[in-house]
């Protein structure tokens, strides 16, 4: 995982892994069994210690997500996938806000940039005995357990669970791990562990529809302050990318939209907007924390080769096989009325209309229209403890809310 210094604060960052979610996955139940190890882990690491970019906590979430039968070749449930990343964003920006830590990149000292990585993988199946941690991609950006251990290296704290399941998934976590970190026993945090209450047998994912992924896949954003909103957005496009083989001549390519500069002149608190390229750089470096496979880990200090090409900045992940390219939106339609050859749009329930827009007017011009998928939104949904953050809590969570922060902080 190239980069990760650089992208992750100025220390190592810290790993909750987090056991399958109970069944069914209702928000109530997720945030019974999710919210007690998530705010433990969050405060231990708002206190720990000062770091100039704050602190980075990936939650790995370990689920059999993806089917098939190959280890090359899985496909998933986009529906279901996402939704649960939206409802664990929900829950961490809720825990975050209580707790008055900020949670977008490079927030400074106090923050703690929470990144949500899903792993797929079952529990209730033995691993194999010869099984050894390598890097072993499928056409997903969903990655299993062994090919995780064996990227995802060395870390500051390793948190998990104080229940049965959260036991079972550090012990077979630590021996995957044998020879790739040395642990110290302070290292390794126990956190409650939450209630978790499954009722039935769960749902075969292969009962779900499976989603088709695509090989070019588009959204937009101003992406200003990258936060959970963001975040989101990003990992569950992503999911929709069809990963070509090693040594494919042409990689798959995820194209964003970033806002101009220009055109957010006129925003609340502008002066507190972050520049292009600034928003551009932290919108790949999240997104190298999930697209980067590499065995040395982030032991090494590289930060993600970024070229910069005709007004674009342009990145590519896992030996080529995945491109990312970001651009700058001079308008309401972006890259998407300049470029024929698309497959997916990704919008949010604030850019529905203009994602109907970009259809109407690739209609106009003869161009085949995208299909377009729509993330859920952050809400308090399902939130127990509710108080006076939970009105208006998007608003709170906002780009616009963290500028006034900064504005406030200021004066």
């Amino acid at each position: 995982m190239a980069g990760a210094n650089a992208t992750m604060g100025d220390g190592l960052p810290s790993l909750l892994l987090l056991p399958p979610p109970p069944h069914p996955a209702t928000r109530l139940s997720l945030n019974a069994a999710y919210e007690p190890p998530l705010k433990a882990a969050i405060s231990k690491l708002k206190i720990s210690r000062t770091e100039t970019n704050g602190e980075t906590l990936i939650v790995a979430l370990v689920s059999p997500v993806l089917t098939g039968n190959y280890v090359r070749h899985k496909s998933l449930s986009w529906p279901h996938v996402q939704s649960l990343l939206a409802d664990l964003y929900s829950i961490i920006s809720f825990i975050c806000l209580q707790l008055s830590v900020p949670t977008d990149i490079h927030a400074g000292p106090g923050s703690v940039d929470v990144r949500v990585v899903l792993i797929d993988h079952d529990l209730s199946k033995p691993l194999a005995v010869d099984t050894k941690p390598a890097i072993e991609p499928n056409n997903t950006v969903i990655v299993n357990l062994p090919t995780f251990v064996s990227a995802y290296h060395p870390w500051r704290y390793i948190f998990h669970p104080n229940n049965e399941s959260g036991y079972a998934l550090l012990s077979i976590y630590l021996k995957l791990s044998e020879g790739i970190q040395t642990l110290k026993q302070s290292q390794i945090v126990v956190v409650d562990g939450g209630l978790t209450l499954s009722v039935g047998s769960p749902t075969p994912l292969q009962s779900s529809p499976q989603t088709t992924t695509r090989s070019i896949v588009c959204l937009g954003g101003t992406f200003d302050h990258l936060h959970p909103g963001h975040k989101l957005l990003l990992t569950a496009a992503a999911l929709l990318l069809k990963i070509p083989d090693k040594g494919t001549p042409r990689p798959c390519q995820f194209i964003i939209g970033i806002t101009g500069d220009e055109l957010l002149k006129r925003k609340k608190y502008a002066e507190y907007v972050q520049p292009w390229d600034e928003r551009a750089t932290n919108t790949i470096e999240f997104l190298s924390s999930i697209l980067e496979l590499s065995k040395d880990g982030w032991k090494k200090t590289n930060i993600p080769q970024i070229i910069h090409e005709n007004g674009e900045s342009v990145a590519h992940f896992r030996d080529g096989t995945i491109e990312v390219r970001c651009g700058v939106i001079q308008d309401a339609y972006g890259p998407t009325i300049t470029t024929e050859n698309m497959d997916i749009l990704v919008v949010s329930g604030e850019t529905r209309s203009g994602g109907n827009a970009v259809n109407e007017r690739r209609k106009e011009l003869g161009w085949r229209q995208l299909e377009t998928f729509e993330v859920d939104v952050l809400d308090a949904d399902g939130i127990v403890h509710k108080s006076s953050e939970a009105r208006d809590f998007t608003q709170k969570i906002s780009s616009t809310a963290i500028r006034k922060q900064r504005a406030e902080s200021r004066t």
